[in-house]
């Protein structure tokens, strides 16, 4: 998904939920990885030109507002759904699922 959104434009900036966004959206038990942790390996891969966290989907929509991208890539599980921040892109795309790469499919083996 990161290379696809970098070959939509000059410059990709990732959002990350916080460890307390994660907590309370997913359970006690999550994060697996601290945001810290998350931030630095996602600024690790060449295609990322920066990370940013946020706490709520408020924090994301003003983020988003404040860049005011052409593109937002997105998973394709968002499709038909309210995508946060979208009245502030040019145009979301939807990324296809590659695998069934999930942290809580994994967690519940």
């Amino acid at each position: 998904m990161l290379r696809y959104a970098k070959t939509l434009g000059d410059y990709l900036i990732v959002g990350i939920d916080s460890d307390n966004k994660v907590k309370q959206d997913k359970g006690h038990t999550r994060p697996i990885n601290c945001a810290a942790d998350r931030k630095y390996a996602l600024e690790s891969i060449g295609c990322v030109d920066a990370v940013v966290i946020f706490n709520s989907a408020e924090n994301l929509t003003q983020t988003i507002k404040g860049v005011a991208p052409d593109v937002m890539v997105v998973g394709s599980d968002w499709e038909g759904k309210k995508v946060v921040g979208a009245e502030y892109v040019g145009e979301v795309r939807f990324f296809n699922r590659v695998g069934n790469y999930s942290t809580t499919r994994i967690l519940k083996r």
